[in-house]
């Protein structure tokens, strides 16, 4: 008998733990350690932030799912990974042996690199349902008394899709409130173009997002590194191709949404061989680390180097459809290892995403999602809207049912649909 701990339980973690004990033998045991009671469906979050949804809506109890899946579940904070020792050291001191472990814990948001920053500071966050709904009592203050409205990535982020997300998404609803016309918009980030994604763009990702922005009005500064925050007012460097400065804003804002750069959770910093200096681990090929080989990682908090170096620093996002290929990936890997077999299983790490606009919104399709591709498509339009709906829908029951579904895949497929259909 073999016990396997995941640590986390999220976007990547639950999937992992559903897969795993599918894949693991009658005898073996799958354990869940989570700081949290629920589950929560990250992509709504800029629903939530203006009060499109509530954050009860995204939410599913853990336990009674782990229990009907006949999975072990511990709600308690890990404060430190011990590898070399096989355990794992809980928030009460208490501490759990394993026989392999799966870390995917997601990231630590690093609010703190830049004065000012996130929601202790002067800005809102969608990184956590429980920010989202910190942001929709802010946007709820905001939509009486309307100004101008900053959104972005600060220096450092990987995950661009959700700023976008939540600028169009915030439009819409300052439309349908009528009040557009009392609101100056700005888009600042760390992003070299429009578009980018951390990814390098995709397809003709640069002038579809810039196309958006124009119609609607919003200005954008690119290569923006923010300097610090403060109450009404981003302090802002913007600099050329080279890095160098160009230019410097003052901007003022009566509402503003900023995404953090990540980092890895403090249970996991500095421990040698095991994280890089951001605290990501560090994985094969395989999904498992070299030095500690019953180590095993998916998910946002592992190590990937940035695409390409920018002027501003910027990350490479993980998104959906690569986590799921990462959690299939290790899940039998794992079970080769049971049945004293090498690993050889490698995650696809395609990506697949359909940002939400409010009314339209646009979809791309990347495979691999580092570049050069196979294949690269976007497309716009309000089918991408219905779409981003029916997948929290369907994302959302899985979760409750408890049930292990390569849903990404079977949307890939549905978008390669779309393309014959269009030429």
């Amino acid at each position: 008998m073999a016990k396997i701990v995941i640590v986390g339980a999220g976007i990547g973690g639950i999937p992992m733990a559903l897969e795993m004990k599918e894949n693991a033998r009658k005898e073996d045991e799958v354990v869940v350690i989570a700081d949290t009671p629920t589950f929560h469906f990250v992509p709504s979050n800029p629903w939530v932030a203006v009060n499109w949804r509530k954050p009860e809506d995204l939410k599913v109890e853990l336990a009674p799912m782990f229990k009907k899946k006949k999975i072990g579940f511990i709600q308690k904070k890990v404060t430190r990974f011990h590898p070399e020792n096989n355990q794992v050291e809980l928030a009460d001191g208490e501490v759990v042996d394993y026989d392999f472990l799966i870390i995917a814990t997601g990231p630590k948001l690093a609010f703190d690199e830049v004065p000012g920053l996130g929601p202790d500071g002067h800005t809102q966050s969608v990184c956590h349902v429980d920010h989202a709904g910190e942001a929709g009592e802010n946007w709820n203050k905001f939509v009486e008394d309307p100004g101008p409205i900053i959104v972005g990535a600060a220096q450092g982020a990987s995950c661009f899709g959700p700023a976008y997300e939540y600028m169009f998404i915030a439009e819409t609803d300052l439309r349908q409130r009528k009040i557009r016309d009392k609101v100056k918009m700005t888009y600042v980030t760390s992003e070299p173009y429009i578009g980018h994604l951390g990814l390098g763009g995709v397809g003709d990702t640069k002038g579809m997002l810039e196309s958006e922005l124009r119609n609607k009005s919003i200005n954008w500064i690119c290569n923006a590194k923010i300097d610090k925050i403060e109450a009404g007012m981003m302090y802002v460097t913007e600099v050329d191709e080279n890095g160098q400065e160009k230019k410097k804003h003052e901007l003022p804002f009566k509402h503003s949404m900023i995404l953090p750069a990540f980092k890895g959770v403090d249970a996991l910093t500095g421990i040698e061989k095991l994280v890089n200096p951001r605290g990501f681990v560090i994985v094969d090929e395989n999904q498992r680390n070299p030095t500690f080989k019953n180590v095993y990682s998916i998910g946002v908090c592992i190590a990937i180097p940035p695409l390409e170096q920018t002027p501003v620093p910027t990350g490479t996002p993980k998104t959906g459809y690569m986590i799921e290929s990462m959690v299939t990936a290790t899940a039998h890997n794992i079970r080769a290892e049971l049945d004293g077999k090498q690993p050889k299983e490698k995650g696809t790490w395609n990506a697949l995403c359909l940002a939400d606009f409010g009314d339209s919104g646009v979809a791309f399709l990347a495979m691999p999602q580092i570049p050069p591709r196979n294949v690269q498509w976007a497309s716009s339009g309000k089918w991408v809207h219905l779409a981003k709906i029916g997948y929290e829908k369907y994302f959302m029951r899985k979760v409750r049912k408890g049930i292990s579904e390569p849903y990404y895949e079977r949307l890939t497929l549905k978008m390669f649909g779309i393309m014959r259909l269009k030429g």
